[in-house]
């Protein structure tokens, strides 16, 4: 007679279910607190106003995160084409890491904010110049993890591979990049949502607006004209993509490491 496995008791289930019962208990608190104590919409709206406002300015703020989104996906396209380049290049010659490395990091602790208005006024296409902040923001973990990754290799098959006479690109390509590959997924999850920072302060730093304008300037515009239930709507848009970027870099990670890296085994 086979038993019902519970559902608490199903692979990633717990994941999934208490989560999203702490979230709905938060809700839930926030919505009396703020009816109980009469907080005023304008300072702290409840999440029913929240709501409202999702669906009553849902088109017009769905079609900002397109803009947003737009530019987040193709800033972190280049950032993957240029951090995985830059990465081979980098362990196939100590004297360009030596030399390009340092200046990887340089661009990961300046902050976007400082060139952004650079950027924005030699770039005279709006989307372009947004696409290279958030690309500039984005590049750093995938160089970092990909090479981190590229030199993690086991030094008994190393030596296995020099001494059956394995050329560097054999090498690379039936050894490095199969060690790198958790590495690089790991720095995909941290890009994915620094793609999506990149994109919302470049906009901020643009204040570009009109049909072309994405979520930042819907924030910036809402705070100008005191309408926190949109603000805040705003917000969660943002939230909501930033987990979904994450999640999908989860699952494309789980679909190309889960059949054969402990990394990516379920317990």
């Amino acid at each position: 007679m086979s038993q019902t496995t519970p559902l608490l008791m199903r692979p990633g289930a717990l994941n999934v279910i208490a989560p999203v019962c702490f979230g709905l208990f938060l809700l839930l608190l926030w919505q009396g607190l703020c009816s109980a104590m009469d907080v005023p919409t304008y300072l702290v709206p409840k999440p029913t106003d929240i709501a409202h406002t999702l669906v009553t300015d849902g088109p017009s703020l769905l079609r900002a995160l397109g803009v947003t989104l737009k530019i987040t996906l193709l800033a972190f396209a280049l950032a993957v084409v240029l951090g995985v380049a830059a990465a081979f290049l980098f362990v196939q010659s100590r004297l360009l890491e030596a030399s390009l490395f340092p200046y990887a990091i340089l661009l990961q602790v300046t902050p976007v904010v400082a060139i952004a208005p650079l950027i924005i006024i030699w770039v005279k296409e709006p989307t372009l110049a947004l696409v290279i902040c958030a690309t500039l923001v984005t590049l750093f973990p995938i160089i970092s993890n990909t090479v981190l990754g590229l030199r993690s290799v086991n030094p008994g098959l190393l030596n296995m591979f020099k001494m059956n006479g394995a050329t560097r690109w054999q090498t690379l390509r039936r050894l490095r990049i199969s060690s790198a590959l958790p590495f690089f997924f790991g720095g995909l999850r941290i890009s994915s949502g620094l793609a999506l920072i990149g994109a919302v302060v470049a906009e901020f730093v643009a204040g570009t607006g009109g049909t072309g304008a994405g979520l930042a300037y819907e924030i910036l515009q809402a705070g100008f004209q005191i309408n926190i239930p949109r603000l805040f709507a705003a917000l969660i848009l943002i939230s909501l993509t930033g987990v979904l970027l994450f999640v999908s870099m989860v699952w494309l990670s789980d679909k190309a490491l889960g059949h054969w890296h402990d990394s990516a085994q379920r317990g």
